[in-house]
């Protein structure tokens, strides 16, 4: 079990927090401070508690140092996020980071430069992570985005000193244990998007743990077409046919019920205001494509989950980027906010599609909890251990003190 923040006697210490700030900006400007906002509880309390904070992030694909990647336009936004100022230093090690940490009083937070200018980073390279565990006496990794990733600032330094979690990746995990491995049952989950190819992990892990897999978006069209049905235009993986049949096998013998659209939104083409129909799944015109689940189909699963306890979410049930397109996911969406706002219903949700549909229908903040982590929360669903997260559990082989032995 990891330890977090609660467990960290932070006065006078050292801290390195890893964060996630890889925020989109242009022109020099932040454009979105959710990753900074979302940051900001650990950083604060950490602060608060009097910790000298040592923040480690990255920002972008650097190849080796790249001034457009410099995150100096980090501080605003994060000193304004956390209510109090933020120090900087040019790099991550050497003279220049070593002399800002020495410079910290009890209270102080410091960012240092772009983590992956070092390729060091990438390479999860153990003289780097002692370089940067050297900074601090206690590591609190807050960066469950990064988590599948085994990099030095997110696995190796949480082997060598006290490593903690902090609060935004304890949420996420709290929320993630709660949602999979002991849910309240029965359990349903949502997964969609355009591909199978890129869920069959997903969908092969989502059987044996789920009551009810609701497939939704492309991926539907190729269960479909997988048993004989016509889907026209729609995109489709017809050589996954016989993958998508051994899930519906998998799925039966696990005691896992699928559930596909009865109904479909079909269009000529994929445009604003295109003219559709909603046709049964059994009668799909060859020239037309799905481009939504239908209302019949959205009514259905509405009614499934009256019956659910726990709903995992990943992918949207159309091509909710265009109206009327968006209707199955958004009036599902609505129904699974509503019954989380009556404590009928847990509900998580990721992946940056997922995040953006859940806006648009207007309830991102009525879910249970929202992952902002797109690949850490796919492997995660997909039963895959995150180094990030199995470094936490380790005990540190470091004493813990900040000085080599």
């Amino acid at each position: 079990m990891f330890q977090t923040l609660d467990d960290l006697d932070a006065r006078g210490k050292r801290v390195v927090v890893r964060a996630d700030l890889n925020v989109p900006a242009k022109d020099g400007k932040v454009t979105d401070t959710t990753r900074i906002d979302r940051s900001a509880a650990t950083i604060r309390e950490l602060a608060e508690k009097g910790a000298r904070v040592i923040i480690l992030t990255h920002f972008g694909r650097p190849k080796g140092r790249e001034e457009k990647y410099s995150q100096k336009l980090l501080l605003e936004p994060l000193s304004k996020a956390i209510g109090r100022p933020v120090a900087w230093a040019d790099d991550v090690t050497g003279p220049d980071a070593v002399a800002a940490v020495n410079k910290l009083k009890d209270g102080d937070v410091l960012l240092l430069e772009n983590v992956r200018f070092h390729p060091e980073e990438e390479k999860n390279d153990p003289a780097f992570a002692r370089q940067l565990a050297d900074l601090g006496q206690a590591y609190v990794n807050d960066a469950f985005s990064t988590a599948h990733r085994a990099h030095a600032s997110t696995e190796a330094i949480a082997r060598l000193i006290p490593a903690y979690a902090g609060r935004l990746m304890q949420a996420e995990l709290e929320a993630l244990g709660k949602a999979l491995e002991h849910p309240e049952k029965p359990v349903a989950a949502i997964v969609g998007g355009a591909k199978v190819s890129t869920k069959l992990d997903l969908l092969g892990n989502l059987v044996a743990r789920v009551d009810y897999l609701i497939i939704g978006g492309g991926m539907a069209n190729t269960f479909l077409y997988a048993q004989g049905k016509s889907v026209g235009k729609s995109l489709c993986e017809k050589d996954l046919a016989d993958t998508a049949r051994s899930i519906l096998e998998k799925a039966k013998a696990a005691n896992c019920h699928i559930v596909l659209p009865v109904d479909v939104v079909v269009a000529g083409e994929f445009a604003e205001h295109a003219p559709s129909k909603v046709v049964s799944v059994d009668s799909v015109p060859d020239d037309q494509m799905i481009l939504d689940a239908g209302p019949a189909s959205a009514e259905a699963i509405i009614d499934r989950l009256g019956g659910c306890k726990t709903l995992v979410w990943n992918g949207p049930l159309g091509a909710f980027e265009i109206a009327p397109f968006d209707a199955a996911t958004n009036a599902v969406a609505r129904a699974a906010a509503q019954r989380t706002k009556e404590g009928k219903l847990l509900t998580v949700a990721g992946g940056g599609d997922t995040v953006s549909a859940l806006a648009k229908a207007g309830v991102e903040d009525k879910f249970s909890y929202v992952s902002t982590a797109g690949g850490a929360f796919l492997e995660w669903l997909e039963g895959k251990e995150l180094p990030g997260v199995a470094a936490l559990n380790q005990p540190a082989s470091g004493c813990g003190c900040g000085h080599k032995h």
